[in-house]
């Protein structure tokens, strides 16, 4: 009995110890998320509990159903190419491929592991011992029993890494389809400053020419019909410098979509430019929207992964047992006769208990607690970041918004003046001078009208993008509820989601 007493304590104290319970830091913390926002939006923002954890609900077709409600196909064209081709998409599904494997490696570690071990060895003794053979194949399976959760929280680490690197391909998928709409835009808005630019360039071409006449005639001093020559140059060259920009805005396209320049053209020139193009609508902005942005979600995720890897270090500090097995067979064989042998084993049970290390793993623990806190210190500053791009992107919305009425009102009162001032010009009731200064006035209101139209949507995608891609207001969610529930009683299934999560 005494010599079985070690043997019962070594096999006793990993018991009593894993009693013990390693304090690992919350995997979760709270962050400054709003409960309302407080720029002014086109409508009052309501609190929605979205459930939603990552853009456009995980689900890779509602990306483009999101931008369909812009009623341009030609742009969800356009993002599909571009999702297809870009680059950072791509490397994006990569890192999720990485840490899948990543999570399956440290799955593994949980299980026990199984290896086949065969070989032959042949022996030439001194005489008058005979040549023998000797071959033996075993399966030798080997387990460490996780007392401490070491390895467990290293998987979960590694879980959560995984949900993280997901998050990063949608949020590689939406910076993809902002980019697009936002050189879309841009290229639909300076094809409209082109023909504007044009046609002030027309209309200085003819007064030119009317100055040339009356001046031929002895009716206008030949100064007048020079400014008259020069600002119809003037015009031209800001013509054509405004069609070099549309020019440099297509061959941005191309580069983002691989659509062939010549395709690319027909296409644009085959879908109209809408005289304004439609907002997207917002009833409410859903003050938890932000838990889909996927940098928040990915810092969230780094949280978790850094407590279980704080876990995992203080773990390490303890003892480890494992358990090691061997079942097999073997033949001998020396002069004629074989013998054949059965082998099995189960052990060492064999207990690792760290006694000294110069400090290593309690540097560990502690670096793996530093690291802990600067994930908590990042996810919270993640939050407030996004709390300020919502609310930037919404009051650079509220203001375009204000500033468009006041826009229009400019350019209908500046083209009835120049009008106006043009008939008077031609009856010979008004200088050259002051058709230059009204037609001036006419222009820049104009040109401020379309890069109003141009901001405005430039805020819109802006707010989609610090949204974290979209978002749904409860009537919507409302809406889709019903929908799954139709799908439901009437036995049909949607697939949509077979092409999230990867």
């Amino acid at each position: 009995m005494m010599n079985r007493l070690p043997l019962l304590v070594c096999a006793g104290l990993p018991v009593l110890l894993a009693g013990c319970a390693l304090k690992a830091p919350p995997a979760s913390v709270d962050a400054p998320a709003p409960t309302r926002w407080y720029a002014s939006a086109p409508a009052a923002p309501t609190i929605d509990a979205a459930e939603a954890r990552l853009p456009h609900g995980g689900v890779v077709t509602d990306l483009s159903q999101w931008w369909q409600q812009q009623n341009d196909p030609l742009l969800v064209e356009l993002i599909e190419a571009a999702q297809i081709v870009s680059p950072n998409v791509a490397s994006a599904h990569a890192r999720i491929e990485q840490s899948r494997a990543n999570a399956v490696a440290a799955g593994a570690a949980l299980i026990p592991k199984l290896d086949l071990n065969a070989s032959m060895n042949r022996t030439n003794s001194q005489p008058p011992l005979p040549l023998n053979t000797t071959s033996q194949v075993a399966l030798q399976p080997s387990w460490e029993i996780d007392l401490f959760g070491a390895n467990r929280a290293t998987n979960r680490a590694a879980i959560v890494r995984y949900q993280g690197a997901q998050a990063n391909w949608h949020d590689a998928r939406v910076a993809v389809a902002a980019e697009v709409a936002n050189r879309y835009y841009s290229l639909r808005t300076c094809q409209k400053l082109v023909e504007v630019t044009r046609s002030d360039a027309a209309s200085r071409s003819e007064t030119a020419r009317l100055s040339d006449l009356s001046m031929k005639a002895g009716f206008e001093a030949p100064a007048n019909a020079a400014l008259a020559r020069a600002s119809a140059a003037e015009a031209n060259g800001r013509a054509t410098q405004q069609q070099a920009l549309c020019d440099i805005d297509v061959k941005a396209m191309v580069a983002l979509t691989a659509i062939d320049e010549p395709v690319l053209l027909s296409k644009l020139a085959a879908s109209s430019v809408p005289a304004t193009t439609p907002g997207i609508v917002i009833d409410s902005l859903p003050a938890q929207t932000l838990v889909q942005r996927p940098d928040v979600f990915v810092a969230e995720r780094e949280v978790a992964a850094a407590s279980a890897e704080t876990g995992s270090a203080m773990a390490a500090r303890y003892p480890r047992l494992t358990l090691n097995g061997s079942i097999g067979v073997a033949r001998f064989h020396s002069a004629g006769v074989a013998t054949d042998l059965q082998t099995w084993s189960i052990g060492p049970l064999q207990l690792s208990l760290p006694i000294f290390d110069g400090g290593r793993r309690a540097a560990n623990v502690d670096a793996a607690r530093a690291n802990y806190e600067s994930a908590v210190a990042s996810y919270r500053g993640t939050v407030r970041q996004a709390v300020r791009e919502v609310e930037e992107a919404m009051v650079n919305l509220q203001s375009t918004a204000s500033r468009s009425d006041d826009a229009r009102t400019a350019v209908d009162g500046y083209r009835n003046s120049f009008e106006a001032t043009e008939a008077r010009y031609r009856s010979g009731l008004a200088s050259l001078m002051e058709l230059e200064d009204a037609r001036r006035m006419r222009l820049a209101s104009e040109l401020n009208a379309v890069t109003l139209e141009r901001e405005r949507m430039q805020a819109w995608v802006a707010l989609y993008r610090a949204a974290g891609g979209g978002w749904r207001n409860p009537d919507q969610n409302a809406n889709a509820a019903v929908a799954t529930s139709l799908q439901s009683s009437s036995g049909t299934s949607s697939d949509s989601s077979d092409g999230l999560k990867k």
